[in-house]
């Protein structure tokens, strides 16, 4: 069986097993890593060979680009305390103490290779994580703390790799020169992300046209953040990053429906294929790995991973939950910042989380060979091995108890998140009906089509209206919004539609489309919803969009449009 062949078939499988996690109500990781763990002994594969460098372009950039763009912004900002807690200064610690194991338990870890190894598996990945919680609707700041330390701690842990085997490939380490670099690379990779997305932006807004252009665009995006940035000696990381979070504000404004549709299908398959194929390179790997480190009984390598295993969740239970408390009382002395205590069960449930994933994967597969002098890298095997051991023991050791654990705290959400669509729903269908009282919508041809689309529109917003009062009641979100305008409008009757109708009801909802699309951008930008929720109401809004535009648009139902002229009025629904 030919190498490509064999991934063509394992993807297959790899839809099977999310199939499988689906209906079992697991992780799909978990079951990644253990199907990555079952194919290291079946006899008579192949082993496809990449060169580190190329497996780490083709997996890192696309994968940390389409968490960028999925981050809500005002949320991180709001728990920007907290993720920078989890994604830089736990982290710090981990390295540290990772290292300083590594070391002692084995001379083979010089300190360069016990660094190298302490940044490979220092660095959680949220993923596995997160598909548990949103299926639990747990609390968003949660979700959001997660999600946030996934995103700066990718970047913060593979800058820290690159310092780490270069100083092992090289036999040199300067703190102060790398601490300076350190700072370069940040600072410079940022820079040059900002620049590539707006730069994709302008690309966008001439694709506009084409829907084919604009997504070839997206895809190419974080590839260009990241060789960019790499050629100048910048954080490539940092860069798609940067780039990621710029575009996920600029794009909502600049792409047509179709696209953004086609946009947010294409990255769900290609973020499936990238991370079921990192755990498929893992199994091939492994019989190669193994076979390197015949020397060393298998009792002393797996010992060797259930500490290394062992000392990463000690340090991030041991920091956690003090750091919670320590870093609210400094906020507090410093910058008069008065911030109520997480609840506890909060604390201990982020603190529980620390699952391997991915990322920790894909970075070891990607260790050079060899040093500057011809030498072979420093226990490079044994790196692998334990990377994939810390990976497997977290994901299907920890991963399966996530859920009862949420559930035995009591983890679930407010309902905040449910308000804000219903809010952001509302506000949106306003922004539509105030298009009918235009002076241009009273001047139509047709006035039938505008009392029918009011007509229609009210009935839309007195539900999203009436679902906000439900949430505020239950006092999910202290607001006062009222929208008691909405809850008497006239009825009416509409005769059969035609040709002239249908075209008048195209262009009055089109512009209704666009009012509801800028009001829900605006809603964002001023921070009263976050992105997600934006995202998922203007998918609706693009949806029915399309629907416009296609040749024979699809026409509203007899019995929704009684006739005009015989005066009969339509039920409200």
């Amino acid at each position: 069986m030919a190498a490509l062949e064999l991934i063509l078939l394992l993807l297959a499988a790899s839809a099977a097993l999310r199939l499988l996690a689906s209906r079992l109500a697991v992780p799909y990781a978990v079951l990644l890593v253990v199907g990555g763990l079952a194919l290291a002994f079946t006899p008579g594969l192949p082993h496809p060979t990449l060169p580190p460098e190329v497996l780490f372009l083709i997996f890192v950039p696309p994968l940390l680009y389409a968490g960028a763009v999925s981050f809500p912004l005002r949320d991180f900002r709001q728990e920007l305390g907290p993720i920078l807690r989890l994604a830089v200064l736990m982290p710090i610690v981990s390295i540290f103490a990772v290292a300083a194991t590594a070391h002692s338990m084995d001379p083979a870890f010089t300190w360069a290779a016990a660094f190298t190894l302490a940044a490979i598996v220092s660095f959680p990945d949220p993923v596995a994580v997160l598909s548990v919680l949103r299926s639990l609707r747990v609390a968003r700041q949660i979700e959001t703390i997660l999600e946030g330390e996934g995103l700066l701690n990718d970047a913060v842990g593979i800058i820290a790799y690159r310092f780490a085997v270069a100083a092992a490939v090289t036999n040199t380490f300067s703190p102060g020169l790398a601490f300076v670099q350190f700072l370069f690379s940040g600072a410079g990779g940022i820079a040059i992300g900002i620049a590539v997305g707006y730069a994709a932006a302008w690309a966008h807004r001439i694709g506009r046209p084409i829907s084919v252009v604009q997504n070839t665009v997206s895809l190419l995006t974080p590839f260009a953040a990241f060789l960019a940035a790499d050629l100048l000696g910048a954080s490539g990381v940092l860069s798609v990053v940067a780039a990621g979070m710029y575009l996920a504000r600029a794009l909502s404004s600049v792409t047509d429906p179709g696209s953004r549709l086609e946009r947010g299908a294409v990255w769900t398959v290609i973020s499936f294929l990238l991370e079921s194929l990192i755990f498929i390179l893992v199994g091939l790997e492994l019989p190669v790995i193994t076979r390197q480190l015949e020397m060393y009984p298998i009792a002393t390598l797996l010992r060797e991973a259930a500490i290394i295993t062992g000392c990463v969740v000690l340090v991030r239970l041991v920091w956690v939950v003090p750091s919670a408390y320590v870093g609210r009382f400094l906020g507090r002395l410093f910058r008069g910042v008065k911030e109520s205590p997480a609840p506890f069960r909060w604390i201990l449930f982020v603190a529980w989380t620390g699952l391997r994933g991915g990322d920790s994967v894909v970075i070891a597969l990607a260790l050079p060979t060899v040093t500057a002098n011809g030498a072979p890298f420093p226990a490079r095997a044994q790196i692998m091995f334990i990377a994939f051991a810390v990976t497997f023991a977290t994901l299907v050791v920890q991963g399966p108890t996530l859920a009862p654990l949420a559930r035995w705290l009591c983890l679930r959400g407010d309902g905040r998140e449910d308000e804000e669509e219903a809010h952001a729903r509302l506000t949106a269908a306003e922004a539509g009906l105030s298009v009918l009282d235009s002076a241009e919508a009273r001047r139509s041809p047709r006035p039938e089509v505008v009392r029918y689309l009011g007509q229609r529109h009210r009935q839309r917003a007195r539900r999203w209206a009436a679902l906000e009062a439900a949430l505020q009641a239950r006092g999910a979100v202290a607001q006062d919004l009222s929208h008691d305008h909405l809850i008497t409008a006239p009825s009416h009757d509409a005769g059969e539609v035609d040709e002239q109708r249908a075209a008048e009801y195209r262009r009055l909802r089109s512009e209704m489309l666009d009012a509801e699309q800028r009001a829900l951008v605006d809603m964002r930008d001023r921070d009263e919803i976050p992105d997600d929720v934006m995202r998922r109401v203007q998918r609706d809004l693009d949806l029915e969009a399309m629907l416009l535009d296609t040749p024979q648009p699809v026409s509203t139902p007899l019995q929704e449009v009684a006739g005009e002229v015989g005066g009969q009025q339509p039920p409200i629904q």
